[in-house]
């Protein structure tokens, strides 16, 4: 059987939504969806749980909702320039070293991105396992606008130009599919992390497309959408 590392990154520092990881959002902290999900998927599939974070009140909520947290994050790696994925690398050998085993796949589910639940865990694990070349899959939504066709960029000479240039795509539907990124969660293989990679995109990554809708919380305003979709139960799954 595999051996599986959930892990949840929730630092104290935000300056979009501050102490957004904690916020209260449709009646529980926001960090309790995902750690509902987390240990839903963690008691079907014997998974571990674990949790990144440098506060002690992100801890004390966490573990107010079931989630036990002995590891703390070093400072160095909580502040904004820190890369996630050095921060996911340090819990990872953390628990390694701790539980004296190697894990096979790590799981990552971001907080403020809580729109998912455990069949899309499973759904985009079985896809990793099934393309044993690939060493990441990550959350992707339809993309609202295409770099083929309506993103612009400005160049050295103040004019603008299509991001991506191809020829005679005059059309929406002539340009090639892209996604959006919606940080939801990230799986990686451990080889991942034995090659030194540090973002989450590689040669080698897949992408899951999340069957429904799916966003992550940046500014106060996407706090607020949220609040209305979970409030009048407006999600076509569920959570």
């Amino acid at each position: 059987m595999n051996k599986i590392l959930l892990t949840t990154c929730a630092r104290g520092g935000s300056k979009g939504i501050p102490r957004k990881n904690i916020k209260i959002l449709n009646g529980k902290p926001l960090i309790a969806y995902t750690i509902n999900t987390g240990l839903e998927f963690a008691k079907i599939h014997k998974a571990d749980f674990a949790l990144s974070t440098d506060d002690d009140e992100i801890k004390q909520v966490a573990l107010e909702y079931g989630l036990k947290c002995e590891y703390r994050r070093p400072d160095y790696l909580a502040t904004d320039t820190s890369g996630k994925i050095d921060a996911i690398r340090d819990l990872m050998e953390y628990e390694e070293l701790k539980n004296g085993y190697k894990y096979d796949f790590i799981i990552d589910m971001d907080v403020t991105s809580p729109l998912r639940n455990v069949d899309d865990i499973v759904a985009a694990l079985d896809i990793l396992i099934s393309n044993p070349e690939a060493l990441n899959i990550f959350s992707v939504s339809p993309a609202s606008r295409n770099p083929y066709f309506n993103m612009v960029e400005q160049g050295s000479d103040g004019f603008v130009h299509v991001v991506k240039r191809g020829d005679q795509i005059k059309s929406r539907q002539q340009a090639p599919i892209v996604y959006d990124m919606n940080a939801s969660f990230y799986i990686f293989r451990r080889a991942y992390f034995e090659e030194g990679h540090v973002i989450s995109t590689t040669p080698r990554s897949l992408a899951y497309v999340v069957p429904h809708i799916c966003f992550d919380l940046d500014e106060p305003l996407d706090f607020a959408v949220m609040e209305i979709i979970l409030r009048e139960n407006l999600l076509d799954f569920k959570l």
